[in-house]
């Protein structure tokens, strides 16, 4: 967010969306947001506020259930 953040105000080549969502989806999520809030950076847009919310919340369900969730290894 923060390399995105300086590249706009100097009208650089910008990071794509699609890759900033990427690696929130990789476990970037809490890094993203606090970007988002340290740098002031795509707060204005609602699915970067709902969004990257969501893709955290998502991800500690995944945890959450793979914790959870009965493994069994037996082949036989």
């Amino acid at each position: 967010m923060g390399i995105d953040k300086r590249r706009a105000r100097k009208n650089a080549f910008r990071v794509p969306e699609a890759t900033l969502f990427s690696v929130a989806f990789v476990g970037g999520s809490i890094g993203s947001i606090l970007g988002m809030i340290i740098f002031r950076h795509k707060t204005k847009h609602w699915y970067f506020t709902l969004g990257m919310p969501l893709v955290l919340v998502l991800q500690i369900l995944l945890v959450a259930v793979l914790f959870w969730l009965p493994i069994s290894f037996s082949f036989i």
